[in-house]
């Protein structure tokens, strides 16, 4: 991973509203939580909450699907996975 892509990562879930949506997304599992339930939980304006949400989208940490008329997001475990492991890859490489 480069490190532009998790430095992007890791700035947006620096924002504490971006971070409470990634954390409950992550609580519902694989299949996410529709924006109307996610909006309600947290208490969100759709506006507020349509803009975090693109934020995450473009940082790969979230995708997105349609089922009719409702709209999920969903969390990219394998992206999430990848900036932990990228954090972590040279971990004590300078011990002896």
């Amino acid at each position: 991973m480069k490190l532009e892509i998790a430095a992007k990562a890791l700035k947006e879930l620096g924002h504490p509203t971006r971070l409470a949506i990634f954390k409950r997304l992550v609580k519902a599992g694989p299949e996410g939580l529709a924006v109307g339930a996610l909006q309600d939980e947290l208490d969100i304006p759709n506006s507020t909450l349509s803009h975090h949400v693109a934020s995450l989208v473009s940082a790969d940490l979230l995708s997105q699907r349609r089922e009719g008329r409702t709209l999920y997001c969903q969390p990219d475990y394998d992206h999430l996975q990848a900036v932990i492991d990228f954090l972590q890859d040279e971990c004590c490489a300078d011990q002896v």
